[in-house]
């Protein structure tokens, strides 16, 4: 969506739904390479919610379950962990996973962020990781996730921070938008992988929706992988808004999209592979 167009969150959650629909063999056919790009940042997010042995866990937006089923591990068989998101294509592969992992303690549940299907006060700890940032209202997703959750109980979210600190997704961006004849965006406007990033942003919402101890962190996440190539697979694979952008483009104008995103990615090669910078916001809090 450019910023000539009027935002129409109903509208967003359902190309959002769409587009997740499609992607999610994609997605979950990465997923060791997701591991291995967010591995600290998950182990982070799961410490900093106080995710323990025992508690009853909301993972929101959860994808193909990845953290998921650390999660499970983490809190045992006594604990449980209810994995939602909005696409019901992207829980059935969350699903399997936790049952191929022989977790007994999952269940999944397609859902709205915005409007969570779980009785008020039942959950000991709450995580999203990479969801946060692409909610319409995501100042209501916080304050549904301060429902949930019991007294006292933890929060982490995960989302991509400042748009300077993360060079590969404004080269996607630009790009993207140049090749479809778009205007430029503002980084910050809703449902964009960069728009919770404003320093102090975060911060400010999850006050607003109740929560007390607030604090955030950056963490750095480069993305480690052969070649900007297999990079650009990996978004070619998602539901990246870079779809979106490019997707009413015929075919030839959308490979040199891609083309000139190849080329210019090639700046973060290095001897031993491609490495591409990114910095993660991790904020905590308390009910």
């Amino acid at each position: 969506m450019d910023t000539a167009t009027a935002f129409d969150p109903q509208a967003f959650k359902t190309a959002t739904r769409n587009q997740w629909e499609k992607a999610a063999r994609g997605w979950n056919d990465h997923t060791p390479r997701i591991r291995a790009w967010l591995r600290g940042a998950t182990d982070a997010m799961l410490d900093m919610a106080r995710v323990r042995r025992g508690a009853r866990v909301l993972d929101v937006a959860a994808g193909a379950g990845d953290q998921t089923l650390d999660i499970a591990a983490l809190v045992g068989p006594e604990g449980f962990v209810l994995a939602t998101d909005l696409s019901p294509a992207i829980l059935d592969f969350a699903r399997a996973n936790a049952q191929r992992a022989g977790f007994r303690n999952v269940e999944t549940r397609a859902a709205d962020g915005e409007k969570l299907p779980v009785e008020a006060a039942t959950f000991d700890a709450a995580v999203c990781r990479l969801g946060l940032m692409f909610f319409p209202d995501p100042a209501q997703g916080l304050r549904e996730m301060h429902r949930a959750l019991k007294p006292g109980g933890g929060v982490c979210t995960l989302v991509f921070s400042k748009p300077e600190a993360n060079p590969c997704i404004t080269i996607l961006l630009s790009t993207a938008l140049r090749h479809a004849g778009l205007p430029g965006r503002d980084p910050y406007q809703p449902g964009g992988l960069l728009s919770l990033g404003k320093p102090g942003l975060l911060d400010g919402m999850f006050r607003a929706a109740g929560f007390n101890d607030v604090a955030s962190t950056r963490i750095d996440a480069p993305f480690r992988l052969p070649s900007a190539r297999h990079y650009l697979e990996f978004i070619r694979a998602s539901a990246s808004p870079i779809q979106q952008i490019l997707g009413k483009l015929d075919a030839g104008a959308a490979a040199a999209a891609w083309a000139e995103m190849e080329q210019r990615l090639g700046e973060f090669d290095t001897p031993d592979g491609w490495e591409g910078p990114n910095e993660l916001l991790l904020t905590a809090a308390r009910r």
